[in-house]
């Protein structure tokens, strides 16, 4: 698909207005959405959203978990797309990263927040307090960690996997909202959708791990390939089954946590775009400046139209 991603006309439908559709296709395709927020387990929509308008976008890795919101928040245009599609139905195993981050990446978008349920692996990191980790373990086993293959290789630089300015920037809203932060830390991806045996909570502790989820990998990889800056809320809803005083994680308690920090995580997106830079301080957008092997000359021609909307200013 490659460059018909970029001029193919993404299927967008006002939710409500009185101004036509292509009024609002174009404002769409004229202002690239500043921030992408990628909402996990119960966080499925942003609140107060002005003017929005849902996206059906076609990637040639398939469709993503949900149409994408976008619409005007604190005077700038955002995206949200609910990782888990609509009523939670999408495991973690079963989500189409690929697809999810190629579409925001054919609408524009450049900075990506995900929103995750984590459990904690550490004493001081409690239930209700949000992490921002900078490190990343991926444990998961059999999801699509790549957009490269069938003929054109890249190694992606992942020793520092989130973007260091963006994390600092929502450390900085989620303090300015009102939550109880933690800056740094190591978080570990498991495939899922069970949660943890005791055994296997205390071996990632004992590897000093912080927290733990399902869907932070390969997300944040993936959006290392396409050059988007990528940072993570992680929202503590349990202490994993390590904790021998409390209660093992069940999907009631992560629920009931989730739901009374949904507020701050609104307000936390809220502050981080009243201070967000217009200009990108990072080197994520040249990620593939240096990963890029295969000689030009032998990539399939397939393969370079598929992956044009992410290598096309370097194979040009």
């Amino acid at each position: 698909m490659g460059v018909r991603v970029r001029t193919h006309p993404h299927i967008c439908r006002p939710e409500s207005s009185t101004r036509s559709f292509f009024s609002r296709l174009e404002t769409l395709m004229t202002k690239n959405p500043v921030l992408a927020v990628l909402g996990g387990s119960g966080l499925y929509k942003i609140t107060g959203l002005e003017n929005p308008r849902e996206c059906e976008v076609e990637t040639p890795f398939g469709k993503p978990s949900a149409p994408i919101v976008v619409g005007a928040l604190e005077g700038q245009q955002v995206a949200f797309l609910a990782r888990h599609g609509a009523g939670h139905h999408i495991m973690p195993g079963e989500i189409n990263y690929r697809a999810n981050i190629y579409a925001l990446k054919s609408l524009g978008v450049e900075r990506v927040v995900s929103i995750s349920a984590c459990g904690s692996l550490r004493e001081d990191f409690a239930p209700g307090e949000v992490v921002i980790p900078d490190q990343l373990f991926d444990f998961t086993k059999d999801r699509s960690r790549t957009f490269f293959g069938s003929g054109m290789v890249a190694h992606i630089g992942s020793a520092d996997p989130f973007c260091a300015p963006l994390s600092e920037a929502v450390y900085q809203a989620v303090e300015a909202a009102g939550g109880r932060t933690h800056k740094g830390g190591a978080l570990i991806t498991i495939e899922g959708p069970r949660f943890s045996t005791r055994a296997e909570s205390n071996t990632f502790r004992s590897w000093g791990m912080s927290i733990i989820n399902m869907s932070t990998a390969p997300e944040a990889f993936l959006a290392r390939e396409a050059e988007m800056c990528y940072a993570v809320m992680n929202h503590v809803t349990d202490y994993d089954v390590w904790h021998m005083t409390e209660e093992p994680v069940n999907v009631e308690m992560l629920i009931e946590i989730l739901n009374r920090n949904a507020g701050l995580a609104q307000n936390a997106i809220r502050h981080l775009l009243r201070n967000l830079n217009t200009e990108r301080n990072c080197q994520c957008g040249e990620a593939l400046a240096s990963a890029l092997i295969t000689d030009p000359e032998v990539i399939p021609g397939e393969t370079k139209e598929k992956l044009d909307l992410l290598v096309n200013k370097y194979l040009n």
